[in-house]
Parts: structure tokens; sequence; C-alpha cells
């Protein structure tokens, strides 16, 4: 809830101009120095600046480098990206051909979505960064290239941590339920040793987020390893990037769970229903890297072939591109997306409870579609939110191997 407004640190702006102040010139929890930067004037602070420019002297001193303390930093930041164009959103526009020909890159989904080809390009960042300030999701292919792939299969990690216990969701009926890891990692690739339902289909079962964050640094420090080296965009996704904010921010910053989790699904590929997915519609309040390090085959009854599974993904609305890698036969699709522009969350909640009202559903106040995760919104939905909301969704098919890069606030569901 706000806070009043006579309430200091009711906003980050407050919070930083009211205990600015206090910090003491030095070394903190994250071994960086608030030693600020100025853009003009002398380091007495004499040339008229305001209190309210603390927060960019703060965030600017964070960005640059770990400088020593009671050290000054040699050159403003803003000095280091002179040779940046001034008109970002027109360099998107005009695909930054000129500025960025040394990068391998194509823009998908209406050019709404970054997709990064060659993800060993050391200059990606730059291109990423123009991207990242319009809030633009990015799709950096070839991640599994720099990965020991034995890690990751699903009898690797069933062989080593099968005797856990951990919370399976059944994501048709949202029912959770506490069992054997084994019992969910046999039927991965095995649909005839999946649960049952009461009518006898098949399961869709997912282990949701297992293990997260420290638990998954302790119970599997050798996929701990394996995944930080081969992060795309170490500047911004690697906690000791130099532009990844959120592993430099002082102590005193609640910080959210910033992983790392293993999800894992069943595919929709042996269920009667494909209207469902294994991640409902939500928003993310961090930033969010996703890498498809494992796609399983599944085999037995009921199952499409590839050519089925292919079929289903070629009669989404999808872009020329993602069409072009459905054809190739050296790319494994593992999962669909659908993303919407956090400026369209409202739009959607609205038409989410209208869907509720005409499903006779009860629609509480306090309800919210999106926060309680409680809709995959189908094909046929889909259609009506574009025709009655002017709301359009952007379709991305994750390859084995691809990384996802969702900025917070993006609503997805996959």
């Amino acid at each position: 809830p706000p806070a009043s407004q006579n309430e200091q640190g009711s906003t980050l702006r407050d919070l930083l101009t009211t205990t600015a102040g206090k910090l003491r010139l030095g070394s903190t929890d994250a071994g960086i120095a608030f030693a600020p930067v100025y853009s003009t004037g002398t380091a007495s602070g004499k040339s008229g600046r305001t209190m309210p420019n603390i927060l960019d002297d703060i965030i600017a001193s964070v960005v640059e480098n770990k400088i020593p303390p009671n050290r000054a930093p040699k050159m403003n930041i803003k000095s280091e990206i002179k040779d940046e164009p001034k008109d970002d959103k027109k360099c998107v526009q005009d695909d930054c051909s000129k500025l960025y020909n040394d990068i391998q890159y194509s823009w998908i989904c209406d050019k709404h979505v970054l997709w990064l080809r060659d993800h060993k390009n050391n200059n990606n960042w730059r291109l990423f960064k123009e991207c990242w300030k319009q809030g633009r999701p990015v799709l950096v292919s070839g991640m599994h290239k720099k990965m020991n792939f034995s890690l990751w299969k699903a009898e690797s990690i069933s062989l080593d941590f099968g005797n856990q216990q951990a919370d399976i969701l059944n994501c048709k009926d949202s029912i959770i339920s506490n069992t054997n890891v084994k019992e969910f990692w046999d039927g991965f690739e095995d649909v005839s040793k999946r649960q049952k339902v009461k009518n006898g289909e098949t399961a869709l079962l997912k282990l949701k987020d297992w293990p997260s964050g420290e638990d998954f640094k302790a119970m599997m420090p050798a996929r701990y390893e394996d995944l930080l080296k081969s992060l795309p965009l170490p500047e911004y996704c690697s906690p000791e990037g130099k532009l990844n904010l959120a592993s430099h921010l002082p102590g005193f910053f609640v910080r959210p769970d910033l992983g790392p989790r293993l999800c894992s699904a069943y595919g929709v590929a042996a269920t009667k229903d494909h209207d469902i997915g294994t991640t409902n519609l939500h928003i993310e309040v961090s930033d969010v890297v996703n890498i498809l390090v494992y796609v399983g085959i599944a085999k037995g009854n009921g199952v499409l072939s590839k050519s089925g599974v292919l079929k289903k993904f070629e009669e989404e609305e999808l872009d020329d591109l993602l069409r072009k890698r459905l054809k190739d036969s050296s790319e494994l699709p593992g999962a669909l997306w659908h993303i919407y522009a956090g400026k369209d969350a409202d739009k959607i909640r609205e038409f989410l409870q209208k869907i509720a009202k005409e499903q006779g559903l009860e629609v509480l106040p306090e309800h919210d579609p999106i926060r309680d995760q409680s809709w995959y919104v189908n094909k046929k939905l889909r259609q009506r939110l574009l025709e009655e909301y002017g709301v359009k969704t952007c379709t991305v098919i994750q390859f084995l191997g691809d990384a996802i890069i969702l900025p917070a606030g993006a609503l997805h569901q996959v």
C-alpha cells in the first residue's frame, strides 16, 4: 500500500535522498564505493546541484565500476557513451544497420523482439543496450553450445537428485502435490510412466522452481557454475556484470529472489487439451533471463509425432524468421511463448475479468487474474484480445539453447 506523503522513504528516490547523507564514503557490503559522479562543478558540491540528483549520482557511480574507497572517479560516466546514437528510437527503427554491422542480428515480431544470432560476439551488449532502453524482449540463440550438455539431460538430473522431495504442479487443475522427484523425471520422456488423472488422461506436470536460489547453488554446484559461465550478455546477466545493477545494490535494499531457478515441465503434445500452458500469464518483478537447456522427446501412446508437433507450432501467428527456423533440421523447438508489453497490463486485466464474467465465474474486487496467474490465454481469446482491445500478441518459439531476456513488467505465458 502507498505510504503517507509525510513518511520518509515512501519512494525509491525519497529513500535514497533521506539515507544518502548518512552513507559513509567508502566500501559497502557489495564492495563498491559511493563516490559521486558529477557532470559539472567541483567535488565539493557547490555548483548548485540539488538533492534529488543523488539518485543519479549513486546509480552512475555503481554502474561505472568498482571505485576504490576515498578515490574520486577519473572520468564522467557520460563521456563513455560519446559515440552512441542520440536518437535511440530512430536507431532501432532503422535496424541500426550502419552502427552495428559487426553484429549478427534480426528483428522478429514486427520489430518488437531483438534476435542476437551469434552468442559469442563480444559487441552484442552495445545493441542490446539500445533495445533494452525501450523495454523490448531479446532472444539470444546458441547458448547450449557453451554448456556441458550431459549435465542437463533429464536422466542425469533424475540420477543425481531423484530421491529429493519437491512440489509438483498439475497444470490443468492447479493442484500441487509433494512427491519424489524421480517420479516426475521417469515420466519426462516416457508417457506410459506419467501420472493419470481421474478420467484416465495423462497429467501435465510441472516441477516448479526446483531448486531455486541458494538451494540451487548448494544442491547443484557443477550445474550452477555451468549456467553462470554460459549466461548471455554477461555484462548485464552475470552476477559480476558491470551493468548488472541488481548485483551491485547496497545492502539496505530488499532484493527480489534473483534465482537461478530450474523450471521443468512436460509438454502439452501428450495431452488431449492443447489450450493449456505450463506457465500461466503473469508478470515478473525483476528482469528475467530464461535459457532452454534441454528438450525432451516424449514417446508413448497419444503423443504427437515430430511433424505433428511442428504443425502445432505452425498454426500460431508466427514471424517469417521463426517459420524458417522450424524448417531447419538442426534446430529443436521446445517452448511456445506469448509475450505482452507492460503497458497493456490494464487492458489485459480488464479483458480477462470480462471473460470470467462471461463464463459465470465469480470476480471479486480483490481478484487480479494476472497476479493470481489464473489464466492461459488460448488462441481464440488472443484473437478476441486483438479485436476488442487492440492488444497484439508477440509469439516467440524458444529452441534448444535459446535465451529469452524479458524486462521487468512484461507479461508472458509459456
